[in-house]
């Protein structure tokens, strides 16, 4: 394969996210990209020369020259759209989370098995640089997590995504926001998660979605983690990651990393970039190239939605 030809379907602030990292990587093209607001995917299209645009992603993987596709559509759209895109023989890379229930996220992993094709979830704390240095320390045998604490804060008292624009779709903390810190914990421990607990505050009277969350999880090797969500908060905002260990404490935000006294480590030697999405996005299409499975495969992090299933029985 020389060139890999990639369709993306959502033209919206983590498409864009994704779009600017992929330009950064050698032979991978965005040759088709897919939204609903036709307008709009023709904007982002031109700014950066993409040359089909569609409304329906189907008109996208009818393109025989298309080898993969990157799902960043919303979350109740995202097992379906990676089982078509399988079907169609294209890898697929689907932004998290994999899916919004149990069961649909064991049937693309079904799939996968089925088709062996690359199919890839988008848990990004696996390649932030800042999550890759604790995780190097781990596997050198220099560090052990004893407790996780995690705040994943946004202001979302109406429907809007991370641009500050209305959505068409409802995001969910449990499904979404936590999963992200549920995979990552188990992925830091290398130990399976086997007690977690959950409650909620009260529930928005027009999005139907619990605004407050808090969790608890135990892994088998004893580490325990602590996560607090809301959609609430006015302060900073994002997902703030405490790392207490027994030779160290750290602080990752995002890309960067910090100790306990908040002096910034420098991780800019942990990979071949600063940033999470475009490392992401490298190890899909390596995977594509080397015929493996990549880290983070959706077989790999299914275990993360049967945690989020058991809490959502928790949760009523």
């Amino acid at each position: 394969m020389s060139k890999i030809k990639v369709a993306l379907a959502g033209a919206g602030a983590f498409g864009i996210k994704h779009l600017d990292g992929i330009k950064l990587i050698d032979g991978v093209e965005v040759i088709s990209l897919v939204g609903r607001e036709l307008d709009k995917t023709k904007e982002v299209a031109a700014k950066y020369g993409i040359g089909h645009v569609a409304a329906d992603l189907a008109e996208s993987l009818a393109l025989r020259e298309v080898d993969a596709v990157i799902l960043c559509t919303p979350t109740q759209m995202h097992a379906s759209q990676a089982m078509q895109c399988m079907k169609a023989g294209k890898h697929v890379q689907v932004e998290i989370p994999l899916a919004d229930s149990l069961k649909d996220a064991r049937a693309v992993v079904a799939m996968q098995k089925e088709t062996g094709l690359v199919a890839m979830c988008g848990h990004t704390r696996r390649f932030n640089p800042s999550h890759q240095y604790v995780h190097k320390r781990i596997e050198a045998g220099e560090f052990d997590i004893q407790q996780m604490d995690v705040q994943t804060y946004f202001f979302r008292r109406t429907n809007m995504n991370a641009l500050g624009q209305p959505r068409s779709w409802t995001d969910h903390l449990l499904w979404h926001h936590a999963a992200h810190t549920v995979d990552l914990f188990a992925w830091q421990t290398g130990s399976p998660v086997v007690k977690a607990n959950a409650i909620q505050g009260p529930i928005h009277p027009t999005l139907g979605i619990a605004m407050d969350m808090s969790i608890q999880l135990k892994a088998a090797n004893g580490a325990i983690c602590t996560l607090s969500l809301s959609f609430n908060n006015e302060g900073p905002l994002g997902t703030f990651f405490r790392y207490i260990g027994d030779t160290a404490t750290y602080i990752a935000r995002y890309d960067d990393l910090f100790n306990g006294k908040e002096e910034k480590i420098d991780v800019s030697a942990v990979d071949i970039s600063m940033n999470g999405i475009e490392l992401q996005d490298r190890e899909f299409f390596a995977a594509i190239r080397e015929g493996r499975e990549p880290n983070a495969s959706v077989a790999q992090v299914l275990p993360c939605y049967e945690v989020l299933h058991q809490l959502e029985q928790q949760l009523g």
